[in-house]
């Protein structure tokens, strides 16, 4: 009790303060400074204003969050499975954030670095949900580490250039938005013998400390092992009976493999194959043309433009069995795609033009035909002087969502459809003996790199190494050869996973950013 009043009594009041508005009622107390039950009275008054000065329910935020959902919702991404994938695991981590800030007690916030990749906004649109561009986006990262909803909001909006104007019609006790934004400098400042008296932890002195000091690897996995490693036992006879069904399945079938788009968790990929394993049961004769093809389970079902079986996780059995059944069209389509391709590749001097899954927007077998032939039709009226077969050895790709032809890393030209012919050749001549290059040190670093997952794998005795589609073949290299500088126990047994940031999956593997701090 005595350290209680001493921290009192240390407090620094402003009975002027626009954020501590104390009512008239209780003034009296104030004028009461050497009487200990008027102190206790005023230990009370001022822990209410407090809270009540900085409050914002969680459908508060959710409300105040929705332009910021809408800019980043993974929906909004499906022609890009990179970007939507940040998104999809950045989300998690947030919600995650969120629902902690609104436990009672809860204390250990540990700062929480988010990636997002954000739609740009349309200049002239009143809609929330329409003020969003299709093709344009951007990558904001960020750092939390508020300790309350409203602040959190604030940082999330601010960091993504979002307008914070509409939070001023919340709700929160009639706080102006002015006062909400200067929140998190806390202009109510307890005198520090309160820290000292009480063992609390002064959150100005922590938050500048978290800023100050980067999180490393083995901080990381010295906090977060224990979680990873409850999380992966509890997972364990889920991953087995996801090996069981998908080898049963591929078996039965014949299949050549059986993926997923998106970083589904075990439960929800089990769930899915046991819905396609009835349909085996219920149907048999509509599956007799999948032989010797991958399904892939994603947001949509149809042909996707590699060739694959696409079936919408969304969708019921009925969706499904049209799709099985549609599949002697699809196959003709992708003859006629083929011989597309062909055609174009002997237009522009024998370079090859091919579909990467890992670096291209999905697209259905449709969608990349009707691509491919306007491109075609272009060429044919331009009759560009390609001689015939001076680009074999080359690759290229074809977006739609570009304006400028680009070369890329590993040795492939992106072509814009909407690109103008001369500027088309032109580029393509003028990078072909690079891109030549680029081709074999893509060959050389894709043997690198496996030879770095396999040593890394061995020496850590991890169950398994891998990477998201978003990190790249130079990242994935740096980043086995400094861990392979480490010791690192803690990942035996463990499934780890090479990404932009760091977490916790919910099936126990571990992500941590390719380029970890030591």
């Amino acid at each position: 009790m005595f350290c209680c009043l001493r921290a009192v009594r240390s407090l620094k009041l402003s009975t002027k303060h626009p954020q501590l508005k104390i009512p008239k009622s209780h003034m009296p107390v104030l004028d009461s400074w050497n009487n200990p039950c008027s102190l206790l009275c005023l230990e009370k008054i001022l822990l209410q204003c407090i809270l009540q000065s900085r409050t914002l329910s969680g459908a508060d935020a959710i409300n105040a969050l929705r332009p910021f959902y809408f800019a980043v919702h993974p929906d909004f991404f499906g022609q890009h499975p990179k970007e939507r994938e940040v998104n999809e695991n950045s989300l998690k981590r947030l919600n995650g954030y969120l629902e902690n800030l609104q436990k009672p007690g809860f204390r250990s916030f540990k700062p929480t670095q988010l990636t997002f990749y954000v739609r740009e906004r349309e200049p002239n649109s009143s809609n929330v949900q329409e003020s969003f561009s299709a093709s344009g986006f951007r990558a904001v990262s960020f750092t939390l580490h508020t300790r309350d909803l409203l602040s959190t909001v604030l940082d999330i909006l601010n960091s993504c250039s979002l307008s914070t104007e509409h939070i001023q019609s919340l709700n929160v006790n009639s706080q102006t938005h002015k006062e909400a934004k200067s929140a998190v400098n806390r202009p109510i400042k307890w005198d520090k013998t309160y820290y000292s008296f009480t063992g609390f932890k002064d959150p100005e002195e922590e938050l500048e400390q978290a800023q100050r000091v980067e999180t490393t690897l083995i901080s990381w996995l010295d906090g977060n092992e224990a979680s990873a490693v409850k999380k992966l036992k509890k997972s364990l006879p889920l991953r087995k009976e996801l090996e069981r069904l998908k080898f049963e399945l591929s078996h039965q079938l014949e299949l050549s493999d059986i993926r997923w788009q998106r970083s589904w968790g075990i439960a929800h990929r089990c769930s899915q194959l046991h819905s396609l394993g009835r349909l085996v049961q219920q149907r048999p004769e509509v599956l007799k043309n999948v032989k010797g093809r991958t399904v892939v389970f994603t947001d949509r079902s149809g042909m996707s433009a590699a060739g694959h079986i696409m079936l919408g996780t969304m969708d019921v059995h009925h969706h499904w069995t049209k799709i099985f059944e549609r599949l002697p069209n699809y196959y003709k389509l992708q003859k006629r795609l083929l011989f597309l391709e062909d055609r174009i590749s002997q237009l522009l001097g024998g370079i090859q033009v091919i579909y990467i899954e890992e670096l291209q927007p999905l697209l259905t077998l449709e969608e990349y035909y009707e691509t491919l032939d306007s491109f075609y039709n272009k060429l044919c009226d331009s009759r560009l002087p390609f001689h015939p077969r001076s680009l074999r050895g080359l690759q290229m790709i074809l977006e739609s969502d570009r304006y400028a032809p680009s070369l890329h890393e590993f040795g492939h030209f992106t072509i814009p459809t909407v690109c103008d012919p001369a500027t088309l050749q032109w580029f393509i001549f003028a990078k072909a003996q690079e891109a030549r290059e680029n081709l074999k040190r893509k060959e050389e670093m894709m043997i690198t790199e496996k030879e770095l997952i396999d040593t890394s794998t061995e020496k850590f005795s991890l169950d398994r190494l891998y990477k998201e589609p978003s990190v790249s073949s130079a990242q994935m290299i740096d980043c086995c050869k400094r861990l392979l500088e480490e010791s690192l126990p803690y990942l035996q047994g463990m499934h780890l996973c090479i990404s932009h940031f760091y977490s916790v999956l919910q099936d126990g593997d571990l992500c941590i950013p390719w380029n970890w701090k030591n």
